[in-house]
């Protein structure tokens, strides 16, 4: 099971870098852009990301893919409400809550495993 899980997981492919790579270089640069260059910025980085940890979730169980998948789509939906102004601009909560929601994403997989075995 583990070998089938590890064949499937997108995160030990080459292609890795484009799938989550790409996007938190994205990230970093619109950390240093205006509020809509962010909005446009964060909300598609986020958007790509999420749904390849959602995807990666489904392929092979990962676990840590079933907290940030969710995390990364609620929070391109949250920076596309800040950046069109229907919320008040709290762009370090969206940071710290995407840095820090990601860094205790592991915690189980440390407990756990790296899969969900179903």
């Amino acid at each position: 099971m583990r070998t089938a899980c590890e064949h499937n997981d997108l995160a030990n492919r080459t292609v890795k870098w484009l799938l989550w790579g790409v996007p938190a270089v994205v990230l970093v640069l619109g950390g240093f852009v205006g509020s809509f260059p962010r909005m446009l910025l964060w909300t598609s980085a986020l958007l790509s990301a999420g749904t390849a940890c959602v995807v990666n979730a489904a392929r092979c169980g990962r676990l840590h893919c079933y907290l940030t998948g969710p995390l990364y789509l609620v929070g391109a939906l949250t920076t596309l409400l800040v950046g069109l102004e229907f919320v008040p601009p709290r762009w370090s909560w969206i940071a710290m809550g995407v840095i820090g929601g990601t860094m205790l994403s592991f915690v189980p997989e440390w407990v756990q495993g790296k899969y969900h075995v179903r």
